[in-house]
């Protein structure tokens, strides 16, 4: 980012499950090497301290610090999130289940998707191109309560056409970067 504007100061909080869309405005500035750098050091650790991010990133901490709200400011860094196992929590069996909504039902998919997002099983929602119109990310405790939440969650709403769901055997992070 050649240009690093000042933060202005935060008038809200944004919920975990929002469904976000790109900004309207300007687009987004070019990220130069040193951008480029914080942001994959802040992907492999978030917790990592300014003063130990500046070193990693060959440059003074008081710079960095401003480039790093600056990337936030910018919409690149979009939060920091604790990476929570869920088969600690409880909810071991994960699941991708695909939603095809019914013919006519556009201007229920935001809400459809504000829905489902708040839902405590779903880790993640996209809203897709093609056949399906969202992918949902869920883990739930067991093949009973994921039949439970796709048939009194999904498939009993008058807007959804119809699901598929494939269960995850395993889930990697990749990068962006």
């Amino acid at each position: 980012m050649a240009e690093h504007p000042a933060v202005a100061p935060a008038t809200s909080v944004t919920p975990a499950n929002d469904v976000r869309r790109a900004p309207a405005g300007p687009p987004r500035p070019t990220l130069d090497t040193v951008d480029r750098r914080l942001v994959r050091l802040l992907q492999e650790d978030g917790r990592m301290a300014n003063n130990a991010l500046a070193q990693a990133a060959g440059i003074a901490p008081s710079t960095c610090l401003a480039r790093v709200r600056a990337l936030r400011a910018a919409g690149v860094i979009r939060g920091f999130h604790a990476d929570v196992d869920p088969e600690a929590l409880g909810r071991g069996l994960r699941a991708m289940v695909a939603v095809r909504m019914a013919a006519g039902s556009r201007a229920t998919l935001e809400p459809f998707a504000r829905s489902v997002a708040a839902r405590p099983e779903v880790l993640d929602v996209y809203f897709l191109a093609g056949a399906d119109d969202f992918l949902l990310h869920v883990a739930v405790r067991d093949t009973d309560e994921l039949r439970r939440f796709v048939v009194e969650r999904l498939s009993d709403r008058p807007d959804v056409a119809s699901t598929e769901t494939s269960l995850v055997f395993d889930h990697l992070r990749g990068a962006v970067g």
